[in-house]
């Protein structure tokens, strides 16, 4: 494999990783933390927390996204037979990123400034998780297809 198909596969393949556990890790520890709170409660310690999620999750996914395009574009220059794969987490990555604008942003705003309705925090966290979980699975997914393109490079002779 080129050295720089390489490093850029590796650099998003890290990347990729840690953003898909980031998320994961929401899903599985923040996400049923929020739904056990009051709807007060809940919105309380999103107000307080929800420029350190934005601060946190925006730079890692951007991150992802910008190097797992670079790579996707050196392995096509370079016509490593992983171009496909990294054009696919791309495209993975790019629903990701997609979401929170679709979404993500108007709801969590709304988290932010407590402007939801009491009554319907409890139904709006329910289907933020089931968003959440779409983008986690596209997110996994964007990185598994990142590490075929690292176990392709590998194994292809010269």
């Amino acid at each position: 494999m080129d050295a720089l198909v390489s490093t850029a596969a590796l650099l998003a393949a890290l990347a990729l990783g840690l953003a898909a556990g980031a998320v994961l890790a929401e899903a599985g520890v923040l996400v049923p933390f929020w739904r056990a709170q009051t709807p007060e409660a809940f919105l309380a310690w999103y107000r307080e927390n929800a420029a350190r999620l934005l601060k946190f999750f925006g730079p890692l996914e951007a991150a992802s996204g910008v190097l797992v395009a670079a790579a996707t574009v050196a392995a096509g220059l370079a016509r490593h037979p992983g171009a496909p794969w990294l054009a696919a987490a791309t495209a993975l990555t790019g629903a990701v990123l997609i979401s929170f604008p679709l979404y993500f942003q108007r709801v969590n705003a709304s988290f932010a400034a407590g402007t939801i309705p009491r009554e319907r925090v409890a139904a709006e966290l329910r289907r933020w998780a089931i968003w959440h979980w779409g983008r986690t699975v596209l997110a996994i997914g964007a990185f598994l297809l990142a590490l075929l393109t690292l176990v392709l490079g590998a194994t292809v002779p010269g």
